[in-house]
C-alpha cells in the first residue's frame, strides 16, 4: 500500500485556533468554537453553559434572600429547594468546558495539519516555542513523548520493509523541509526524534513533521 499523507485543508490559522482553545477554556465555552466557525459545537456549548451559569445563580439569589429572611425577619424563612438545581447547574457547566476542551483539541489538530506539498514552508517555522503552546502542540500528538527539547515516538510496522519505506520517505520529507530528525531502526519498529537544533529547542516545523509522520503512519496500517 502506498503511503499517502493527509491532505484535508485548514479551516483556520494557527493563531485562530490557538485564540479560540484560550477563548474556549480561559474564557466562556463556546465562544472561541463560534469564533473558529464551528457554529454547531459553538452554540451547544454556549447554551449548556449559559444553562448551568443561570441555574447557578438562581440558587446563588434564593440563598441570599434565604439568609436574608433569617437575619432580618421573625418570619419563618421559605426553604431554599435550589441545591439540587445549583449542583446540576455546575455539572452542566462543566460538561460545557470538556466538551469545548475536545472542540479546541480538534481545532488544533486541524490548523496544524500540512500537506506534502507545502512541506518546503517548514523553514519558516524557526521560531522557538514557549512553554504554553509546546503544551498545545503535544495535545495534538497524543503518541509523542517529550523529554527536554525533544520529541520522539516509536513506531511499529508489520515488517522490516515497510519501517524502511517510512524511513525513506520520512527522510525525503525532512530534506525538503531542511529538516535533521534522528531515526532508531530496530527490525519493524523505528523510534523517530524530532528537535530545531538551529534555535535549540522545539519549533512548528517539529510538530509539522510529527503529525505528517503520524499521517504516513496510519496510511500505512
Amino acid at each position: 500500500m502506498r503511503m499517502k499523507p493527509s491532505s484535508a485543508p485548514k479551516k483556520n490559522s494557527r493563531v485562530s485556533a490557538r485564540n479560540a482553545t484560550l477563548l474556549n477554556l480561559l474564557g466562556t465555552p463556546g465562544l472561541g468554537s463560534l469564533m473558529a466557525r464551528r457554529l454547531g459545537e459553538g452554540v451547544g456549548q454556549l447554551v449548556i453553559f449559559l444553562a448551568g451559569f443561570a441555574l447557578f445563580c438562581g440558587w446563588a439569589l434564593v440563598s441570599a434572600a434565604h439568609y436574608y429572611q433569617m437575619a432580618f425577619s421573625d418570619a419563618t424563612p421559605t426553604p431554599n429547594t435550589w441545591g439540587n438545581k445549583a449542583v446540576f447547574g455546575l455539572v452542566l457547566c462543566v460538561g460545557s468546558w470538556v466538551w469545548s476542551l475536545f472542540t479546541s483539541i480538534s481545532l488544533q489538530r486541524a490548523a496544524s495539519t500540512v500537506r506534502l506539498e507545502s512541506l518546503e514552508s517548514f523553514t519558516s517555522g524557526q521560531i522557538k516555542l514557549d512553554e504554553a503552546r509546546i503544551v498545545l502542540a503535544l495535545m495534538t500528538l497524543p503518541e509523542w513523548q517529550r523529554n527536554g527539547a525533544i520529541i520522539a515516538r516509536i513506531f511499529s510496522f508489520k515488517d522490516f520493509p515497510s519501517a524502511m519505506k517510512f524511513v525513506h520517505i520520512v527522510a525525503d520529507l525532512a530534506v525538503q523541509a531542511q529538516h535533521h530528525p534522528d531515526f532508531d531502526i530496530r527490525g519493524n519498529k523505528v523510534t523517530l526524534a524530532l528537535t530545531t537544533h538551529d534555535v535549540s529547542g522545539l519549533t512548528e516545523k517539529d510538530f509539522a513533521l510529527a503529525r505528517q509522520c503520524d499521517s504516513l503512519a496510519k496510511a500505512e496500517a
